[in-house]
């Protein structure tokens, strides 16, 4: 049974808990949408002032929207374009702080002011993307940044990426 910790210490120790969170969420656990489902439930119950974190999991040529905690959300984005399909096609991680400055920006929530995308890469290959939008412009740092990035190595050892 899973049980909302009280997060203490500096940021770096939360995220460490956290991550540590999810391996025990995760262990002996080899359904990819169930593990999503509690990665994005889990990160979304840690972070403060998000309004959407969720999985995009690439479909032949397109990402297409997986499980995810908040609003609906665009069901449908292409290679390349919007934040998440430009984060696939460079295969890294990208963080906005205004998303109404990132050219071709895909508004699926109005309410959405910057963002973080972290490609989940198996076997040197995207297979689908880590998002999280926040009404706050810069909410996402550099220890967000290399902590998720951390929480996603750590989660791609759950997905079956076939």
């Amino acid at each position: 049974m899973f049980h909302v910790e009280n997060y203490k210490g500096s940021r770096n120790e939360q995220y460490k808990l956290v991550i540590n969170q999810l391996k025990a969420l995760l262990e002996g656990e080899k359904d990819t949408i169930a593990n999503l489902a509690n990665a994005s439930a889990l990160l979304n119950q840690f972070l403060s002032d998000v309004n959407w974190v969720g999985f995009y999991l690439l479909k032949e040529d397109e990402l297409v929207l997986g499980p995810f905690q908040g609003m609906p959300a665009c069901v449908r984005i292409p290679i390349g374009k919007g934040v998440c399909g430009t984060a696939v096609k460079n295969k890294q991680t990208l963080r906005v702080e205004d998303v109404h400055q990132f050219p071709g920006h895909i508004a699926c929530d109005a309410a959405s002011n910057s963002e973080i995308v972290i490609p989940l890469i198996v076997n040197e290959n995207v297979v689908g993307v880590l998002d999280i939008d926040s009404p706050l412009k810069n909410r996402f740092d550099e220890t967000d940044e290399v902590f998720l990035e951390e929480f996603v190595a750590t989660l791609v050892n759950y997905i079956n990426a076939e």
